[in-house]
């Protein structure tokens, strides 16, 4: 079967599939949505059954690859949940003391995607944490239904102190250099952000299609940022010029694309929104901004 891309749907299913993976609209909401636009319910329903995420399709590298080494940790988290538990996975081989990457995942907890992108970095030779948010609330439920339904449930601040916990378990790794760099995804990339504004000595952070930080915590960042949006991510987009404004009075070091006629969650190769092109590039751009300010 060919796979699907964001060009075979109406623009405007399109933005009531935005809502709905980000808990704006529930299924009900998308197919009375997407019915007023197409010839029916089963049209409806169709789309989004297309749209939903198919993991196995996408995974790259499998939890087995001789390459990488991986477990599950487990951090004190005192200021957040108590704990927090995270997928750790580095390549198999260590020589010496190799850089480090907090993975943030987007708003459905460690799903089999975020993992998946967790061990590309690990065979990018990078030690690897990906926490997962809904650890507290047992874990990512293997639904991204379900999941998305919990998500609302964390109290944040808790949550946020979490991702902190996971950076000073990094910072502090044995295998690690003592440089830590944050990646993160719609969601993650606003953590990251956020982890931008609370820790000065973050080495690099790169936010995907993330919600910007309030322009006065914007004079705090320390760290360069890499910073990667999607031309057809009106929400998203929407708080960039003052961010852009902040960073630029702050003196922040930091780049931005822009990838021309892709949607929000470009990067995520499990859905149709999944640009090929602009994930390669973001990808390689991304590999080489760690590699410049986390080897050095």
């Amino acid at each position: 079967m060919t796979r699907k891309t964001a060009r075979d749907f109406p623009p405007d299913v399109l933005k009531l599939f935005d809502q709905f993976v980000h808990g704006d609209i529930d299924r009900r909401g998308f197919v009375d949505g997407a019915k007023r636009l197409t010839i029916g319910a089963a049209a409806a329903g169709a789309f989004l059954d297309e749209l939903l995420p198919r993991f196995a399709e996408a995974a790259q590298v499998e939890k087995n690859d001789p390459r990488i080494a991986g477990e599950t940790l487990e951090i004190p988290s005192p200021d957040g949940y108590g704990k927090v538990k995270g997928y750790f996975v580095h390549p198999a081989k260590v020589e010496g003391k190799l850089p480090t990457v907090l993975v943030i995942h987007e708003n459905r907890g460690l799903n089999p995607h975020i993992e998946d992108i967790a061990r590309r970095l690990a065979l990018e030779n990078f030690v690897v944490l990906a926490p997962d948010a809904l650890a507290p609330l047992g874990g990512y439920p293997g639904d991204e239904d379900k999941a998305r339904a919990l998500f609302p449930q964390l109290d944040q601040a808790k949550t946020r102190n979490d991702f902190i916990a996971a950076y000073g378990a990094l910072k502090n790794c044995p295998i690690g250099n003592g440089k830590v760099g944050a990646i993160g995804f719609c969601y993650g990339g606003g953590v990251v952000n956020f982890l931008a504004t609370k820790l000065p000595d973050l080495a690099a952070g790169v936010p995907f299609y993330g919600a910007q930080p309030a322009a006065e915590e914007v004079a705090k960042i320390k760290a360069p940022l890499l910073i990667h949006y999607a031309e057809s991510d009106e929400r998203i987009n929407a708080g960039w010029p003052a961010y852009e404004a902040a960073l630029k009075a702050a003196g922040t070091h930091y780049q931005t694309f822009i990838y021309p006629g892709v949607q929000h969650g470009f990067n995520n190769d499990t859905t149709p929104r999944y640009d090929q092109a602009a994930a390669a590039l973001a990808w390689k751009r991304s590999v080489d901004f760690f590699n410049a300010h986390l080897r050095a």
